[in-house]
């Protein structure tokens, strides 16, 4: 089995780190280096960095903040929010990044996908995907920062994107984001049984014994948090410990 994969994400807006519930309340939660810096020295997997208003306020992505983060960090790091196109992500890989999550705008030109996926690989390629529930075992995807339903199926779409040379998908619930109530094992169950690519659990961690859940109940490989880490309620090391524990592979630190 390959090792369990435990990645903070930092959602950035206005230069800062900021995190809220179901993508309202947004609060402050600090410098997104130096929260990079801390989840490196903590043995994160990768860290996922998401520009949360670029693709809502037409802009770019956060380059300065890639740059002096790749400089000061030596895992794997992804960057989304505010990708249009090719070039977009070629200034990405070049300020540091290892991979570019799409979503947006991948959702609008799926080609994105492909053309990525053929420029610079499909383990550079990664589906962001933020979805919500319509009906008992329905989900729909939404876009820019969970604000316009595209009326979507789920389902449908991961397989697409898949076909279309995505490497790893990042699955968000909105449903359960920032609520701490556990991770959407139905919806992320739906996608691990559609796909044979990695998905990274997104959405509702909120406490320990969430992350043997998710990858005991579910295929993810890796599972993503935000509130925990930023808050101080958990760190890396403490979940890494607790997979151990229960008998998943972890990296260690």
């Amino acid at each position: 089995m390959l090792a369990k994969r435990v990645i903070p994400c930092l959602d950035v807006r206005d230069g800062k780190v900021v995190k809220g519930v179901k993508f309202e309340g947004i609060r402050d939660v600090g410098d997104p280096v130096a929260c990079a810096e801390e989840y490196n020295r903590q043995g994160a997997d990768e860290i996922v960095f998401y520009d949360i208003t670029a693709s809502h306020e037409g802009r770019g992505v956060i380059l300065d903040v890639v740059r002096e983060t790749a400089r000061k960090v030596f895992v794997p790091l992804c960057v989304g929010g505010g990708i249009k196109d090719i070039d977009d992500i070629r200034a990405i890989l070049r300020a540091g990044a290892d991979k570019v999550s799409v979503n947006s705008q991948a959702v609008k030109n799926p080609q994105l996908i492909k053309e990525g996926a053929d420029i610079f690989g499909s383990q550079c390629i990664c589906l962001g995907v933020d979805a919500k529930k319509t009906a008992p075992g329905k989900w729909t995807v939404y876009i820019n920062g969970g604000r316009i339903d595209m009326g979507l199926d789920l389902v449908e779409w991961v397989k697409k994107a898949q076909a279309l040379g995505a490497g790893e998908i990042c699955l968000n619930s909105i449903d359960a984001d920032g609520t701490k109530e556990g991770f959407d094992i139905d919806m992320l169950n739906a996608v691990c049984n559609a796909v044979t690519i990695p998905v990274i659990a997104s959405g509702g961690a909120g406490k320990l014994s969430d992350f043997p859940d998710v990858f005991e109940k579910t295929g993810a490989s890796a599972a993503l948090a935000a509130s925990l880490f930023h808050f101080g309620e958990l760190t890396v090391g403490q979940v890494k410990d607790e997979l151990k524990a229960k008998g998943f592979p972890v990296r260690c630190v």
